[in-house]
């Protein structure tokens, strides 16, 4: 065994997968974990932890893998995280936890996500459970949504005895996890169902199909529902566009409606819910919601490039996404950005305008400025647009909630180190705080948030 080399992890062959909507990556067998687990140094000073945004214990949960003791090291991570299959699966752990890793200075990192996930696999198929809080103390929170921020809140606060409540608007629960992830890369039934039921298992109740600011608002929460403290964990769903000519034709999609009615409501199986099946899509973006919209729409049978104003460098997708999306046949149209899409005398995409760009001197964000070069337009024929330029907060429940205060884009304002917001007893985290970020970052600040709320009611006594 050479430690300075990862086990290497089974993927299904990129000609295979494209064809279908299964798992992309196969995951560590036992023995394979061991052998990876056995890399680790088990630092004192663990970098590897402060690098974790919600704090799992690494080396411990990692020394209990290489001993085969994996029940402890799924008790281990369920300390911190409510979500460990998931995370095991879409963290970018490349610029958190095994960006810090001590093993990757002179050689690979220690595969601490693929370790996770194998963990929280085996405790699934193992019927082994996070353990309940041992007392209830009867006292009523609110949680609004139910993703990764919102599991996360619950999950903390149901095991210090909370009696908790989340309010999801969609039908199912989930939140991102179901709506805005393939399923290729996080299984909806194996995975983040098994998730929400784990969180279910402390006792927290989840309530669908209701909308905070229609079919209830938080002051009526809080003053007719008898709960002493809410989160809001309702991420950032409304879709950012350019403002371009033929943004309104027919075959122009935002990533968040392609991506759920393909995730959620399954629309690659023949439902009654069809998307457009375009044979040649062109995705506007360079994030993990651009692949992951750009694989998907070549799962269902399209030729697909990607448009992106920056160069590869400058991509803000993580390295094994961009990677599976090259394997897989998608074409990437780096330096370049749409001037308009245009359309067809029946209203539908019949192509877009590119220009090419060359990059200046760097933005307010650190990386180099796009510049248009003159003269360089042309046309790319297609049929199919998905805009994948982010997400911002949907106002519906700060307009609706007194006293709540809110910045220029939407996103409710909250103390980072315990969600407080400007109303007492509302906390908020997640997406909704900070616009799109990554499922770790919410989770996050669930956690901080539920530990704001716990010293909140504690001094309500």
């Amino acid at each position: 065994m050479d430690v300075m080399k990862r086990v290497p992890i089974k993927e299904q062959e990129p000609l295979v997968r494209a064809k279908n909507f299964e798992e992309v990556c196969l995951g560590y067998s036992k023995e394979e974990a061991m052998e990876e687990a056995a890399r680790c140094l088990n630092c004192k000073n663990a970098q590897c932890v402060k690098g974790c945004p919600v704090g799992i214990d690494i080396p411990a949960f990692i020394q209990q893998v290489k001993g085969g003791n994996i029940e402890k090291s799924y008790q281990v991570i369920a300390e911190s995280s409510a979500l460990p299959a998931v995370c095991g699966r879409v963290c970018p752990q490349e610029s958190q936890c095994e960006g810090k890793c001590i093993r990757g200075i002179k050689g690979e990192p220690v595969s601490i996500g693929k370790l996770e996930r194998f963990t929280a696999d085996w405790a699934c198929e193992n019927g082994i459970k996070p353990t309940p809080a041992a007392e209830k103390n009867k006292r009523k929170v609110a949680v609004i949504g139910s993703g990764p921020a919102g599991l996360t809140c619950a999950g903390d606060l149901a095991r210090l005895g909370y009696d908790v409540t989340i309010f999801e608007a969609l039908h199912e629960a989930g939140g991102v996890l179901v709506y805005g992830i393939p399923e290729f890369r996080l299984p909806k039934e194996r995975v983040v169902a098994k998730e929400v039921e784990n969180v279910k298992s402390l006792g927290v109740k989840i309530e669908t199909n209701v909308v905070i600011g229609k079919a209830v608002t938080i002051d009526e929460l809080i003053e007719e529902e008898g709960f002493e403290a809410v989160f809001i964990g309702s991420g950032a769903g409304l879709p950012k566009f350019m403002g371009i000519a033929g943004e309104q034709a027919n075959g122009v999609f935002s990533a968040n409606e392609f991506l759920t009615r393909n995730n959620l409501m399954k629309s690659f199986k023949d439902y009654d819910t069809p998307i457009s099946e375009g044979k040649k899509v062109v995705v506007v973006g360079g994030g993990n919601v651009a692949m992951d919209a750009a694989r998907t729409a070549l799962r269902l049978g399209a030729e697909v490039h990607i448009v992106y104003r920056r160069s590869e460098a400058e991509l803000p997708a993580r390295v094994e996404e961009v990677h599976h999306a090259k394997e897989e046949g998608i074409i990437f149209d780096l330096l370049q950005n749409p001037t308009e899409i245009l359309v067809d005398e029946k209203g539908w995409v019949r192509g877009i305008r590119i220009i090419k760009m060359e990059l200046g001197e760097p933005d307010a964000s650190g990386r180099r400025r796009p510049v248009e070069i003159p003269g360089s337009e042309y046309e790319i024929a297609c049929d199919t647009v998905i805009m994948s330029l982010g997400t911002s907060p949907n106002p519906l429940i700060s307009s609706t909630t007194e006293g709540l205060d809110v910045n220029r884009w939407q996103c409710i304002v909250a103390e980072e180190e315990n969600g407080q917001t400007s109303k007492a007893g509302v906390f908020a985290g997640g997406d909704a705080v900070t616009g799109a970020a990554t499922v770790i970052l919410a989770m996050g600040a669930g956690k901080a948030a539920a530990k704001g709320i716990h010293a909140y009611l504690s001094a309500k006594k």
